[in-house]
């Protein structure tokens, strides 16, 4: 039984549907992530959830409890949920010790608790500075300690780590991942980062013009996406004609095996650029093609390679060492499983 149960949740703007029947369920202790681009509800939903807003339909439920529904709403104080918003809404007057123990009962102000939650988070040597004598990351990990202060049951974080750089971002998620599992929160967070959803959730639940189109575990979704947009969504694609035999996908790279369950017939099948293979024109197997462009990352390079029959582009990825000029020709093969994808959900 899931510990959070959203079920059937509707949201309206001035008429416009934000939220179209949403259903959640996230189980105790996990980290969930919410994904969709920017406009899809995401926000919304972490704020019908907060009890920020109210649902119009559907039910919001934690450990069994109805929070918001026919019956009941209950205030978001009075919930057991902490919340953390994109730019942490620190009070500027405050010092660090004073903003992580705004959200503390007076009783536990002065005690020891502020020192613990700054030294959980690692600013406890910040703690007599202002909001803006600290970076960004720093104020962070301040509205993270806030919002953990009065033990909440479930953690929401509203894309926590968007406005940092590269290196802050991807470091300071690495240890928010490891507190929150130290601390065994459930925590729900949004994102229009697929890198992020895909590397920090347990489960991965994508929002779509106010719709979940799949929730699955980061493998299951990236391998077996629901549709051919989300495919395109969760990264770079290769989508090729098969005719697709029992667990066997007949393709113009050969005969490979298809993941899943599918009709016979034609259709089309899902190959991420590291499931492709490129050698040498000369002296190996494969499909004859030529490499039109190469990005290069350093850590490894995506090679865009036109086939000598077809006007679609295949995409592959190679070691950084591996790259390879515009205009080489080259052999590609295609390593199974792959998997039919539909036509976008509904």
């Amino acid at each position: 039984m899931s510990f959070l149960s959203v079920t059937g949740v509707s949201k309206s703007y001035a008429g416009r549907p934000v939220l179209r029947g949403v259903s959640l369920e996230v189980e105790r202790g996990s980290l969930t992530a919410v994904l969709g681009l920017s406009g899809c509800g995401k926000t919304t939903l972490l704020r019908v959830i907060a009890g920020f807003e109210r649902a119009e339909n559907g039910m919001l439920e934690l450990g069994g409890s109805e929070l918001d529904g026919p019956r009941r709403f209950v205030a978001p104080e009075r919930r057991g949920i902490g919340y953390v918003p994109q730019e942490g809404a620190l009070f500027p007057q405050l010092t660090v010790a004073g903003n992580v123990a705004f959200a503390l009962p007076r009783a536990e102000r002065r005690g020891e608790r502020p020192q613990e939650l700054m030294r959980m988070v690692g600013i406890d040597q910040l703690a007599d500075r202002l909001p803006h004598q600290i970076s960004g990351g720093e104020q962070q990990r301040v509205a993270i300690a806030r919002a953990l202060a009065r033990r909440p049951q479930v953690l929401l974080l509203d894309e926590p780590f968007s406005a940092l750089d590269a290196a802050m971002r991807s470091r300071l998620r690495e240890e928010v991942h490891a507190l929150l599992r130290e601390q065994e929160v459930t925590t729900v967070l949004v994102t229009h980062d697929q890198e992020e959803a895909l590397s920090l959730a347990d489960s991965v639940a994508v929002l779509r013009q106010g719709k979940i189109i799949q929730h699955a575990t980061p493998t299951e979704l990236y391998e077996q996406p629901a549709d051919r947009e989300l495919a395109g969504f969760l990264g770079e694609v290769n989508l090729v004609p098969a005719e697709l035999r029992g667990a066997i996908a007949l393709t113009r790279l050969g005969e490979l095996e298809l993941r899943g369950g599918a009709a016979d017939g034609e259709s089309l099948v899902m190959l991420r650029p590291e499931q492709l293979e490129v050698s040498a024109a000369e002296g190996s197997a494969g499909l004859f093609g030529v490499v039109e462009d190469c990005r290069y990352y350093g850590h490894d390079a995506l090679l865009q390679i036109r086939p000598d029959d077809s006007a679609e582009l295949l995409l592959a990825r190679v070691h950084g060492e591996q790259a390879l000029p515009s205009g080489t020709a080259v052999r590609v093969r295609a390593r199974g499983p792959v998997s039919a994808v539909p036509e976008p959900v509904e």
